[in-house]
């Protein structure tokens, strides 16, 4: 990827938790095909982040980490642009984390939002450990080993950032004395709607209101026929309003101007019923899925394809962290060399 070093970097990843939803999607991986002709894109999948919340039983991790690259792939992350990696198969992070967890206060960590947020919502697992707490740190790890510019996030992973920006500041402060080792990335805040699940939730596979990118079409529809409405229209007569309806918002981010203009006229007339509004984000749905299914068909046949691209960029991602950790090393005077002493 030489033609691409004048162009700012970027770091990116999702937790290898299996197939991937509309929801990430919307949220990222949509986002993330549209950066890669304008950034040097580092695409991660973060199967040692599973194990923050998921470490009892891994016997999936490495089934799951192939689901979401297969996903990744038929959305149109292509890996002559982008280097797609398995966060596992490069050491350094694991290292450089180590490094950062001697530095880095435990007052950032626990003040860190979602740490209070997660410990609170999710009580079916033992959330008291180490590496739950720590997971910010592992998280710089990554963003800063390939010293990006950029990592692409919703407005909710911003602290994470910062406190990425908090780690390389200090320890530049302590070992950059001869020159600055990281680069303080920033974040680019990317577009993420707000994508109901059919409950009306936010869309999660915990919640189990998902339509996944892998859903047949008969699946999507049948997903959509129990979707929550508007709790205006409790019979066919009774006008609605879109703007207050689960399926008004998934025409805003899916339909054409042409079908929200007759979901506007018809819901608020009570010309049309719910389940033809319904069929109407289900063929933009159809629309949307079909072409990546038929792109993920091809990897799903010989997912060996799929994972040699993992194990190509691997060795990308290995190779640039190395000359991260060289200059590492060098800084905290820990170099693999033999050095004579000049005292």
């Amino acid at each position: 990827m030489a033609e691409t070093k004048t162009r700012k970097r970027v770091l990116s990843g999702m937790r290898s938790t299996g197939k991937l939803h509309l929801g990430n999607y919307v949220g990222a991986l949509a986002n993330w095909v549209g950066m890669q002709d304008q950034y040097e894109c580092f695409f991660m999948v973060a199967d040692w982040h599973a194990l923050t919340t998921d470490y009892a039983d891994t016997s999936r991790i490495k089934e799951n980490s192939l689901e979401v690259a297969l996903d990744w792939l038929a959305a149109g992350l292509d890996p002559q642009k982008s280097v797609i990696f398995i966060q596992s198969h490069v050491p350094a992070h694991a290292e450089l984390h180590l490094l950062f967890s001697m530095i880095t206060p435990l007052g950032w960590l626990e003040r860190v939002p979602t740490y209070k947020e997660q410990r609170e919502n999710i009580k079916d697992k033992d959330l008291g450990t180490y590496g739950f707490l720590g997971y910010p740190v592992l998280q710089a790890a990554d963003i800063l080993v390939y010293k990006a510019d950029f990592v692409p996030v919703g407005e909710d992973q911003v602290a994470h950032v910062e406190l990425t920006r908090e780690v390389a500041r200090r320890f530049n402060g302590f070992y950059g004395t001869k020159k600055e080792v990281f680069p303080e990335p920033q974040s680019l805040l990317t577009p993420a709607p707000r994508l109901p699940g059919t409950d009306g939730r936010k869309m999660s596979k915990s919640y189990g209101n998902a339509i996944l990118l892998t859903d047949p079409e008969p699946v999507v529809r049948q997903k959509l026929k129990t979707m929550v409405t508007d709790p205006a229209r409790v019979k066919r007569s009774d006008k609605g309003d879109p703007d207050k309806c689960p399926v008004g918002d998934l025409h805003k981010i899916f339909s054409t101007k042409e079908t929200m203009a007759k979901v506007y006229e018809g819901c608020r007339s009570a010309g049309i019923g719910c389940i033809e509004c319904k069929s109407w984000v289900a063929d933009a749905l159809v629309k949307l899925l079909n072409p990546m299914q038929e792109r993920r068909r091809k990897f799903e046949e010989n997912p060996r394809l799929a994972w040699d691209i993992l194990e190509a960029g691997s060795e990308q991602a290995r190779a640039v962290a190395a000359e991260t950790m060289s200059d590492v090393r060098a800084a905290m005077g820990m170099s693999l060399e033999f050095e004579a002493s000049t005292k």
